[in-house]
């Protein structure tokens, strides 16, 4: 799948890498400020407990 990915973007190594990052970036930009505040509010880790 990585390889595919890789194959499918333009320019030369560099420019494939440097567009991976940004997409990385974007990735994890996305879940730490929409998905994972959203699971938050359905899921209470404060509210667990171990007997």
């Amino acid at each position: 799948m990585y390889g595919a990915l890789w194959r499918v973007l333009p320019g030369p190594w560099w420019v494939r890498l440097l567009i991976v990052i940004v997409l990385l970036a974007a990735v994890l930009y996305g879940l730490f400020f929409y998905v994972f505040p959203w699971v938050s509010d359905i899921v209470y880790p404060q509210e667990v407990t171990v007997e």
